[in-house]
Protein backbone atom coordinates (compact mmCIF):
# COMPACT_ATOMS: atom_id res chain seq x y z
CA UNK A 1 0.00 0.00 0.00
CA UNK A 2 1.18 3.28 -1.10
CA UNK A 3 0.35 7.15 0.05
CA UNK A 4 1.78 10.36 -0.67
CA UNK A 5 1.12 12.73 2.13
CA UNK A 6 0.42 16.51 1.96
CA UNK A 7 0.69 18.46 4.78
CA UNK A 8 -1.99 21.23 3.49
CA UNK A 9 -4.15 24.26 5.13
CA UNK A 10 -7.22 23.11 3.67
CA UNK A 11 -8.28 21.17 0.82
CA UNK A 12 -11.48 20.02 -1.18
CA UNK A 13 -12.49 17.20 -4.06
CA UNK A 14 -15.02 17.79 -6.14
CA UNK A 15 -16.76 15.14 -8.80
CA UNK A 16 -18.72 16.17 -11.28
CA UNK A 17 -18.62 20.15 -10.62
CA UNK A 18 -19.87 18.48 -6.89
CA UNK A 19 -17.88 18.82 -3.91
CA UNK A 20 -17.88 16.10 -1.82
CA UNK A 21 -14.91 16.12 0.87
CA UNK A 22 -13.71 19.48 2.38
CA UNK A 23 -11.26 19.79 5.19
CA UNK A 24 -9.59 22.80 6.53
CA UNK A 25 -5.63 22.28 8.28
CA UNK A 26 -4.35 18.57 8.43
CA UNK A 27 -2.77 16.22 5.36
CA UNK A 28 -4.20 14.85 1.53
CA UNK A 29 -3.70 11.64 1.62
CA UNK A 30 -3.67 9.63 -1.82
CA UNK A 31 -4.10 6.29 -1.32
CA UNK A 32 -2.72 3.42 -3.97
CA UNK A 33 -3.69 -0.23 -2.95
CA UNK A 34 -1.12 -2.99 -4.55
CA UNK A 35 -2.22 -6.61 -5.91
CA UNK A 36 -0.60 -8.21 -2.62
CA UNK A 37 -1.83 -5.76 -0.56
CA UNK A 38 -3.79 -6.57 3.28
CA UNK A 39 -5.88 -5.30 5.95
CA UNK A 40 -2.62 -4.93 8.19
CA UNK A 41 -1.21 -2.64 5.42
CA UNK A 42 -4.24 -0.64 5.98
CA UNK A 43 -3.35 -0.55 10.19
CA UNK A 44 -0.06 0.40 9.38
CA UNK A 45 -0.79 3.37 7.51
CA UNK A 46 -3.12 4.54 9.62
CA UNK A 47 -1.01 4.81 12.47
CA UNK A 48 1.98 5.87 10.29
CA UNK A 49 -0.13 8.43 8.76
CA UNK A 50 -1.95 9.78 12.53
CA UNK A 51 1.48 9.80 14.31
CA UNK A 52 3.64 11.29 11.57
CA UNK A 53 5.12 14.39 13.27
CA UNK A 54 4.87 16.84 9.86
CA UNK A 55 3.00 19.75 11.50
CA UNK A 56 5.37 22.95 13.34
CA UNK A 57 5.53 23.39 16.84
CA UNK A 58 6.27 26.86 18.60
CA UNK A 59 9.84 26.60 17.29
CA UNK A 60 8.88 25.99 14.32
CA UNK A 61 10.51 22.18 13.99
CA UNK A 62 8.48 19.40 12.51
CA UNK A 63 7.36 18.07 15.68
CA UNK A 64 3.53 17.65 16.15
CA UNK A 65 1.21 14.82 14.39
CA UNK A 66 -2.03 15.10 12.85
CA UNK A 67 -3.41 13.77 16.43
CA UNK A 68 -1.00 16.49 18.33
CA UNK A 69 -2.95 19.12 16.45
CA UNK A 70 -6.63 17.81 15.99
CA UNK A 71 -6.03 17.76 12.27
CA UNK A 72 -8.17 16.69 9.88
CA UNK A 73 -7.63 14.13 6.78
CA UNK A 74 -8.57 13.90 2.78
CA UNK A 75 -8.51 10.33 1.74
CA UNK A 76 -7.86 10.03 -1.93
CA UNK A 77 -8.08 6.91 -3.77
CA UNK A 78 -4.87 6.63 -6.58
CA UNK A 79 -4.19 3.37 -7.94
CA UNK A 80 -1.95 5.10 -10.55
CA UNK A 81 0.32 5.26 -7.71
CA UNK A 82 0.96 1.16 -8.78
CA UNK A 83 2.01 3.06 -12.61
CA UNK A 84 4.87 0.76 -13.60
CA UNK A 85 6.72 3.36 -16.50
CA UNK A 86 10.25 1.28 -16.66
CA UNK A 87 8.95 0.22 -19.93
CA UNK A 88 7.44 2.07 -23.27
CA UNK A 89 5.86 5.75 -22.42
CA UNK A 90 1.99 4.54 -21.57
CA UNK A 91 2.17 3.11 -17.59
CA UNK A 92 1.05 -0.25 -16.56
CA UNK A 93 -1.04 -0.72 -13.47
CA UNK A 94 -0.96 -4.46 -13.08
CA UNK A 95 0.49 -4.51 -10.01
CA UNK A 96 -2.53 -2.71 -8.72
CA UNK A 97 -5.28 -4.01 -6.88
CA UNK A 98 -8.49 -5.36 -8.65
CA UNK A 99 -11.38 -2.35 -8.07
CA UNK A 100 -13.38 -4.97 -5.47
CA UNK A 101 -10.14 -5.57 -3.14
CA UNK A 102 -9.09 -1.73 -3.59
CA UNK A 103 -12.18 -0.20 -2.73
CA UNK A 104 -12.31 -2.32 0.37
CA UNK A 105 -9.03 -1.61 2.04
CA UNK A 106 -9.54 2.12 1.37
CA UNK A 107 -12.85 2.09 2.89
CA UNK A 108 -10.97 0.11 5.75
CA UNK A 109 -8.36 2.90 5.77
CA UNK A 110 -10.93 5.65 6.12
CA UNK A 111 -12.25 3.59 9.06
CA UNK A 112 -9.11 3.37 10.98
CA UNK A 113 -8.65 6.74 10.75
CA UNK A 114 -11.49 7.85 12.18
CA UNK A 115 -11.04 5.27 15.21
CA UNK A 116 -8.23 7.79 16.25
CA UNK A 117 -11.12 10.60 16.26
CA UNK A 118 -10.30 12.50 13.58
CA UNK A 119 -12.18 14.29 11.40
CA UNK A 120 -11.61 12.46 7.60
CA UNK A 121 -13.09 13.52 4.58
CA UNK A 122 -13.09 11.29 0.97
CA UNK A 123 -13.56 11.57 -2.72
CA UNK A 124 -15.47 8.72 -4.26
CA UNK A 125 -13.64 5.65 -5.04
CA UNK A 126 -13.11 5.44 -8.70
CA UNK A 127 -14.30 8.52 -9.93
CA UNK A 128 -12.58 11.00 -12.03
CA UNK A 129 -12.13 13.86 -9.18
CA UNK A 130 -11.09 17.57 -9.34
CA UNK A 131 -8.84 18.03 -6.07
CA UNK A 132 -7.96 21.45 -4.66
CA UNK A 133 -5.03 22.22 -2.66
CA UNK A 134 -3.42 24.57 -0.40
CA UNK A 135 -0.08 22.71 0.15
CA UNK A 136 1.72 24.12 3.80
CA UNK A 137 5.35 24.09 2.83
CA UNK A 138 5.15 22.88 1.26
CA UNK A 139 6.08 19.04 2.71
CA UNK A 140 5.32 16.05 0.97
CA UNK A 141 6.06 12.35 1.45
CA UNK A 142 5.76 9.01 0.54
CA UNK A 143 5.16 5.79 2.43
CA UNK A 144 4.69 2.50 1.34
CA UNK A 145 3.46 -0.22 3.61
CA UNK A 146 5.78 -2.99 1.98
CA UNK A 147 9.05 -0.69 2.68
CA UNK A 148 8.47 -0.83 6.57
Amino acid sequence: MRAVIQRVKGAKVSVEEKMVGKIGRGMVILLGIGKDDRKEDTKYLADKVSSLRIFEDEKNRMNLSLLDIKGEALVISQFTLYGDTKRGRRPSFIQAAEPKKAEELYEKFISLLKEYNLKVASGVFGAKMLLEIQNDGPVTLILDSNKN
